[in-house]
């Protein structure tokens, strides 16, 4: 069964300002697009990731093609499979950029829209629910911990796509080759969801 999340699909969340931009997200052309606008790569399979992998994809319906697994693992609602597909730059702010984010468990699979900011400066990741929107400000390159790990993931994914899959907490030197200090704090602001 599959079923889809709610999330704000036109908004986005930007320092406190709302910016509902006027027509949807388009990919930027090719000369415009920043140096981490390459399509994601999923990280070599272990073999026993790729046997997780196969038993999950038996188990539900076809995964996108595009789709990079981030986090497997078997949770009190069996296993659960988390990646992310088809990233797109934002037309009007190209460090910002949709992604979909895939949640598989035994019994449903669901699709969610994440926004992801790639700033040196300013980097972080917005996801929500039905009820509030989690602005998070990231800080690649630094501590990772088990509430953190999988933004990290998902911004490593979609800022610098030939790094998703590995562990964040062993990217500290690409972070700092990229521009990110590792100093940056991390935060988390919870807002009311928009109403539909």
């Amino acid at each position: 069964m599959l079923t889809t999340a709610w999330r704000p699909a036109a908004t986005l969340l930007l320092l406190g300002a709302v910016l509902v931009p006027s027509t949807p997200a388009a990919p930027l052309p090719a000369a415009a697009a920043p140096p981490a606008a390459a399509p994601l790569r999923p990280a070599a399979p272990t073999p026993a990731k790729a046997a997780i992998a196969d038993d999950a994809a038996e188990a539900g319906p076809p995964r996108p093609a595009d789709l990079v697994v981030l986090q497997e693992r078997i949770g009190h609602q069996g296993k659960e499979t988390i990646g992310v597909f088809s990233p797109v730059a934002d037309a009007v702010h190209p460090a910002l950029w949709r992604v979909q984010l895939w949640t598989q468990t035994s019994d449903r699979v669901t699709i969610a829209t994440d926004i992801v900011r790639c700033s040196p400066t300013a980097p972080m990741r917005v996801t929500g629910d039905e009820r509030h929107l989690f602005v998070r400000q990231l800080n690649p390159g630094g501590l990772i911990t088990r509430s953190n790990r999988l933004d990290h993931l998902i911004w490593w994914a979609v800022c610098q796509p030939a790094q998703a899959g590995r562990d964040p907490a062993t990217l500290t030197g690409v972070a700092r080759q990229l521009g990110y200090s590792g100093q940056l704090q991390e935060r988390e602001e919870v807002l009311p969801a928009p109403r539909r």
